[in-house]
């Protein structure tokens, strides 16, 4: 493999972290680096897709089909509740 070298320009925040990795385990620069980019670039061996676990909630306690009249509904009692209670 050929090695490339190159400037790079890193971000305060990045530099400590790196300065960090770099003492932690008594690494150079260019190993620090080239570890922090392997790990980033890498594509992830056998990660399963996030997914979001579904549970039945059972048949619905209204109609469903007449929820945004029912939504007005609810918030036109609500609003008479609110004036009531101003007087």
């Amino acid at each position: 493999m050929q090695r490339m070298r190159t400037t790079v320009t890193l971000a305060p925040d990045v530099r400590v972290l790196l300065e960090r990795r770099m003492q932690e385990r008594g690494l150079s620069f260019g190993e620090a680096l080239n570890g922090a980019l392997r790990s980033a670039l890498a594509p992830e061996q056998g990660a399963e897709p996030f997914a979001t676990p579904t549970f039945s909630m059972g048949e619905p306690a209204v109609p469903l089909d007449k929820a945004l009249r029912l939504a007005a509904e609810l918030e036109d009692d609500e609003l008479v509740r609110r004036l009531a209670a101003r007087k």
